[in-house]
Formats: structure tokens, C-alpha cells, sequence
């Protein structure tokens, strides 16, 4: 790389991440005082009443009123600083609203703590107790799950002071906001500027109402598409293999931000079917060669890594796909420019260069190494504990985490079949990825991450003869987050095509406009609609505090802060220095006490033994003796609970546990397993009773 492309690679690796930072401030700022405003009114429960919904409505309009803003300044060339701002106010804006307002009597998140979010509740509050890279549940074990953006929300609420659970909400909402506008900053340094906030809305809007309740899942989804883009761009450069240039066209010139150069994107050009030089864009600006797309890729791969698993293995395996398809291509174009029929027709013209095979294939290969390496260098540090632990394992427990096959993972997702807003965008979507895909670099892009949901789909169905599953159904938000970017452009192209056929007439660009809003609109307030059960479980499930945010008698979980009291004084130990064996793991959820087993072997460390703990536990129970229970305890492999947390069943004690039964749906078998009270009538144990809950510690 010559020092005039190196400086110029600094200069857009720079100039990217210092407007990606500046709107990761707006959307930080725009949360807070969203929130912090939201909190001051004594709002009705949104499962009792519709003053939360006609709120979020008001909310999602001005937020559309700012998005508008943007990209009539953008489009009339005015104030593009003040443009920039609209637009990352008024994305942060609309996801505030759309998540933060219904949301807004309840100090819970999206689902509560039910379900997965008890086991996401507890990795935070995990993280909140200490920034070391421990398990979520089981002691003396580095973390199997990814741990990055639980990491971080344990520093946001070690800043704020707030316990883990309590800062679950506002976090989660806070990063898919700055997911949001950075998605947008991306776009921006990819396509025209006006394009790029409409294009952002319009996949912001779909992302936080399939991805939203996994919300580190949805800070990769928004990105992803722009990912893809840039990706390609990255991979697929056929002018360095001999295609001239094409000039910019004056129409276009100035119309929004240049097209990336790192991804090879000329899409400002009037005749986009031949892509630019990699030395020069539609603009005429010198660019570095793609290594700055190489570069993000490979930061945004580490990131995903970091953040979650399958999003990340699908990433790199569309990715990979990617590089593949570009070496076809390139291949392709190295043989097809030496056949005589090619030849002839440019008789009398000058041929153009054409690189060997090694080239076509080598320089794809080195760019996705690249990517690869400096993945490896983001991610390595959160996995690094795991996998020197896991050298010390001749035998992991693998595969729970993959037995999970819904009816959704049985059947391709097909959403452009269905009659709705959504499903006509995605048709519109799928329209033009297959009229574009020879012209348009976006098509190409977009369109092979689709191929890539599909073929992972596939994969995903044929692992069952392996007793396994891809967990493909995961990917459905994925999935329509790339189908509504391309159903974006297929609707300004569209709508242009038909402007153009029509003679201009002079009201149809209104026509347009209006289609657009009531469209986006209709869509928007129905979010609350489509994400109702999670919304109404935040509600009806008992907080942190004790409290269901409905006003309704709070459940058993209003004990556990004397259960917390009562294990700090007989043990004389912060949480974080006992293990609770306990079947109501929704308390190991709200304080950070270890757990000696998990909630089920689908969410369990595969160094933790899963089902030879519960088989332990079982064997436990059948004891005859508290010296027997002892001696047992201090036998076992694993360190030995310091408590036991119970409920009362008669003269009993019990517990439950969970066992997996894939490929049955449900996949998981819950069973109750019984302790004689007499078995911890011994001066080595105490006995608290609480509510229905019997504590019982172990004296050390």
C-alpha cells in the first residue's frame, strides 16, 4: 500500500468513526432524556390501558417528523450538518419511543425475566458484580456465552449505580439506539445520504420489532446489512481486475455522501452496471483500495463474536459465501475475456487488462483472511478463558445449546408471502434483488446475504439426522432486516421508474412521498401490537423491588430480598462468594449469587456438567443421613452448594429441575425432585423459613 492510499485509508477509517462517535452521543442523550422524562409520570400499566399506545403513536410521529427533516435537507443540499443531526435524533428518537413508552410503568425489559430473558438477566447482573469474565451461574468457570454487551451494560450500571436487572431496560434500549444511528453512519458513507436515513429507518423499524426482545441479537441485525454491502465491496472489485472506469454522471454528483470507496460502490452514477475503479468513485475522490471495508469487516465480525454466537457463525459464513462468489466471478471473467466472440466484438476497440486466476482467486482469499485476523483479535479476549479451560477437558457436554427445533425451524421463512405491510415490502424487496442483481452492487450484496439465511436454513434441517440444529429459526429477523433494506431501494427505484414512464408529472413525486409515510406510519404503530405478549409479560412479572409493575399481588419473588438478607447475615459472605442450590433461578436473576445448577442444559456452560449435576442432585435427595448429605457433598467434583433454597412441600423440600428431551417440542422436561426435611436436621445446617421458601445454610 503506497503512503497517498494509506493516508487516504486513515483519513475514511477516521472520518468514519469520528461521525459514528458523535452519533453514539445523540442517541446516548437522546435515550437518557427520553427515559429519565418517561419515568417521571405515574403511568397506567400498558396491558390495562391505551394511554401508553396513543403516546407511542405521538412519539413515533415526531420522530418521523425529524427523519423527514433530514432527508428534505439532504435532498435540497442545505445545512447537511443539521441533516446529519435530524437524522440520528430522529432514528434514536423513534426506538425510544417505540420500546422505551410502552415500557414505561415497569422497570423491566421485554419478557420480563421469563423464559430467556432470566438467563440474560442473570449473565447482566453477573457482570454488574464484577467486570471479571466469570459464568453466569456456575462458580469457578469462565463464560461460555459471549460476554460483550453484557460486559458493558454491567459498567453502564456500575456508573449509573443500578443493579443488573434494573439496568437491563434502559441499556437494552440505549444500545439499539446507538446500534441505529451507527447503522445509519455506515449507510451513509455507502449510498446517497437521503437514501442511506430512509433505508436506516425503514430496517431500524423492522429490527426493533422482530429483534428487539434479544436485544444484543438486534444490535448486530441493524448492522448487518450495511455489513453485507460493504463486504462485498471489500471482496467483489472487478475493475482491479481489468474493467474500466465508468465517470460520474453530472445528474448525480453532489447528491449525497460519496459511495464508499472501500466497497467499490458507484451506485451515484446514472449506468451502474459498470463499477467504478478502485482508485475513484462516482465523485472523482481517491479512495484506499478497499481496505478500510476489509478493515470494518473485520471489526464488525469481532464485534458480532463478542456480542452472539449465531449471528456471528452466519456472519462469517455469508461472508465466506461471499468470497467465494468473487472468485467465481473473477474466474469467470478471466476466461470469458480471452474467448474470440469477445474478441471480435471489440475489434477495432482497446482491450481491456485481464488479470490471471491466481489474482481473481488470491485477492478475495487475502481480504477474507484479513477480516478473519483482525476478528480474531477483537474476539480472542472474551474467549480466551474458555478455551485455555476447555484444553484441560478431554470431554465437553456440546450440542444442548443447538437441540432447539420450533415449527419455524422446520420451514424455509418465506414473509414476502404473506399479506401484510411487511410482507409487501419484502415483496418489493425481493423484486428488486432479482431485476438489479446484475446491475446493482447493493443487489449483490443483499441478495447473497438472503441466499446465505436460506442455505443456513437448509443446513440448519439437514443437521437434524445429526441430532443437531442450526437454530436457523433465529435468523427470521435477520432475514427481514435485509429484505426491508432492499424492499427501501426497490421502493425509490421503483417509485422513479414509474415517475420517469408516466412523463414526470409534476404531483407524482407527492404521490410518492405520501405512500411512503402512511406506509411507514401504519407500521410503526402497530408495533406495539406485534411485540403485546412481551410488553404485557415486563408487566405481569414481579421485579427486582418486589413488584408487578400491574398492580396486581406480586409472586414469590417479593421474598427473595429477606432471602438475600437472611443468606448475608449466617453466612457472613457477599453474594458472590456462595453457591445457592435453588430450582427458583430467577433468584440467582436479581442478586449475584453462584448457582450449583443452571436453569436448563440449553443455556449451561458445557464445562459445568449439566446432567451429571442433576443426576447428583438426585442422588443427594435419596440420602438417609445429614452425615451422609455431607460426606456426599464434599465428595462431589463440583464445589458444594452453601446453601439451599427450597420450596415447602408438607414435611419436604423441593426443588425443580430440567432435563432435555430434543427433538421433542418443547424441548425441555421439567420434574420436581424431593428432600426429606430430616436430611438437614443437624447443627450443621440452619433453617429459615420464608414465605414459601426454606433457606437452608450450610455452616462452614
Amino acid at each position: 500500500m503506497t503512503s497517498s492510499r494509506g493516508a487516504r485509508w486513515v483519513r475514511q477509517v477516521g472520518a468514519g468513526v469520528g461521525e459514528a462517535v458523535l452519533a453514539t452521543v445523540v442517541a446516548v442523550l437522546v435515550v437518557a432524556v427520553g427515559l429519565f422524562a418517561f419515568s417521571l409520570v405515574n403511568w397506567p400499566a400498558f396491558n390495562s390501558s391505551n394511554v401508553l399506545r396513543a403516546l407511542t403513536t405521538v412519539g413515533q410521529v415526531g420522530a418521523a417528523v425529524l427523519l423527514a427533516g433530514s432527508i428534505a435537507l439532504l435532498r435540497l443540499r442545505r445545512s447537511r450538518r443539521w441533516a446529519k443531526l435530524l437524522s440520528w435524533a430522529g432514528i434514536s428518537t423513534f426506538v425510544t419511543v417505540t420500546l422505551g413508552m410502552p415500557l414505561a410503568a415497569t422497570k423491566l425489559y421485554l419478557f420480563g425475566v421469563s423464559v430467556d430473558q432470566e438467563f440474560r438477566t442473570e449473565y447482566l447482573t453477573r457482570l454488574t458484580d464484577s467486570a471479571a469474565l466469570r459464568d453466569m451461574t456456575y462458580a469457578d468457570l469462565p463464560p461460555f456465552y459471549p460476554a460483550g454487551w453484557f460486559w458493558f451494560g454491567g459498567r453502564v450500571a456500575n456508573v449509573l449505580g443500578m443493579d443488573g436487572w434494573e439496568v437491563f431496560k434502559p441499556y437494552a434500549i440505549g444500545s439499539i439506539a446507538v446500534a441505529a444511528v451507527v447503522a445509519l453512519v455506515l449507510w451513509s458513507r455507502l449510498i446517497r445520504a437521503d437514501w442511506a436515513v430512509g433505508v436506516a429507518a425503514a430496517t431500524t423499524a423492522v429490527a426493533v420489532t422482530y429483534a428487539a426482545p434479544e436485544a444484543y441479537g438486534a444490535v448486530i441485525a441493524i448492522l448487518i446489512p450495511p455489513v453485507l454491502v460493504m463486504a462485498w465491496g471489500a471482496l467483489y472489485r472487478p475493475a482491479e481486475l481489468g474493467r474500466p472506469a465508468v465517470p460520474a454522471t453530472s445528474s448525480n454528483a453532489g447528491q449525497g455522501q460519496a459511495a464508499a470507496p472501500d466497497s467499490d460502490l458507484t451506485e451515484k452514477t446514472t449506468d451502474n452496471r459498470h463499477p467504478a475503479a478502485p482508485e475513484t468513485v462516482a465523485t472523482g475522490t481517491p479512495t484506499a483500495g478497499g481496505w478500510a471495508a476489509v478493515l470494518g469487516t473485520g471489526l464488525f465480525l469481532g464485534l458480532a463474536a463478542t456480542f452472539y454466537t449465531l449471528y456471528f457463525a452466519f456472519a462469517v459464513f455469508t461472508v465466506v459465501f461471499m468470497a467465494v462468489v468473487a472468485a467465481g466471478l473473477g474466474v469467470r471473467r478471466r476466461y470469458a475475456a480471452r474467448t474470440p466472440r469477445r474478441i471480435a466484438a471489440r475489434s477495432g476497440a482497446e482491450r481491456e487488462p485481464v488479470h490471471g486466476v491466481g489474482r481473481a482467486i488470491g485477492a478475495p482469499l487475502l481480504r477474507l483472511v484479513v477480516m478473519g485476523l483482525v476478528s480474531a483479535v477483537v474476539a480472542l479476549p472474551v474467549f480466551l478463558p474458555f478455551l485455555l479451560r476447555m484444553l484441560d477437558r478431554p470431554k465437553l457436554e456440546s450440542g444442548g445449546a443447538f437441540h432447539y427445533l420450533p415449527e419455524a425451524g422446520s420451514e424455509l421463512p418465506l414473509p414476502m408471502a404473506h399479506f401484510s405491510l411487511l410482507g409487501g415490502l419484502c415483496l418489493v424487496g425481493v423484486v428488486w434483488l432479482v431485476v438489479r442483481a446484475n446491475s446493482s452492487r447493493r443487489a449483490q450484496s443483499l441478495g447473497l446475504g438472503v441466499l446465505a439465511v436460506y442455505l443456513w436454513s437448509l443446513l440448519s434441517m439437514v443437521a437434524t439426522l445429526a441430532g443437531q440444529t442450526l437454530l436457523s429459526f433465529r435468523l427470521e429477523p435477520v432475514l427481514l432486516v435485509l429484505l426491508a433494506a432492499a424492499g427501501g431501494f426497490g421502493f425509490v427505484e421503483g417509485a422513479r421508474a414509474v415517475y420517469q414512464a408516466l412523463n414526470e408529472p409534476a404531483r407524482f413525486r407527492w404521490v410518492a412521498i405520501v405512500l411512503a409515510t402512511v406506509g411507514a406510519l401504519a407500521y410503526c404503530q402497530d408495533i406495539p401490537h406485534v411485540l403485546a405478549p412481551e410488553i404485557t409479560t415486563a408487566y405481569t412479572d414481579t421485579d427486582g423491588d418486589g413488584v408487578r409493575a400491574d398492580q396486581r399481588d406480586p409472586a414469590a419473588v417479593r421474598h427473595y430480598h429477606h432471602i438475600d438478607d437472611a443468606l448475608r447475615a449466617q453466612t457472613g459472605r457477599e453474594p458472590s462468594d456462595n453457591v445457592v442450590l435453588t430450582g427458583d433461578t430467577t433468584f440467582l436473576a436479581y442478586y449475584p449469587y453462584f448457582g450449583f445448577q443452571g436453569l436448563t442444559s440449553h443455556y449451561a456452560n458445557p464445562l459445568a456438567d449439566y446432567a451429571d449435576r442433576s443426576a447428583t442432585i438426585e442422588a443427594w435427595s435419596e440420602l438417609e443421613t445429614p452425615q451422609e448429605l455431607l460426606d456426599a457433598m464434599a465428595a462431589a467434583p463440583w464445589r458444594a452448594p452453601d446453601a439451599f433454597l427450597f420450596r415447602r412441600s408438607g414435611d419436604d423440600y423441593t426443588l425443580r429441575l430440567a432435563a432435555d428431551t430434543y427433538p421433542n417440542d418443547p424441548n425441555v422436561r421439567r420434574y420436581t425432585v424431593t428432600f426429606p426435611a430430616a436430611l438437614f436436621d443437624d447443627t450443621r445446617f440452619t433453617t429459615t423459613d420464608i414465605g414459601p421458601f426454606s433457606l437452608v445454610v450450610v455452616k462452614r
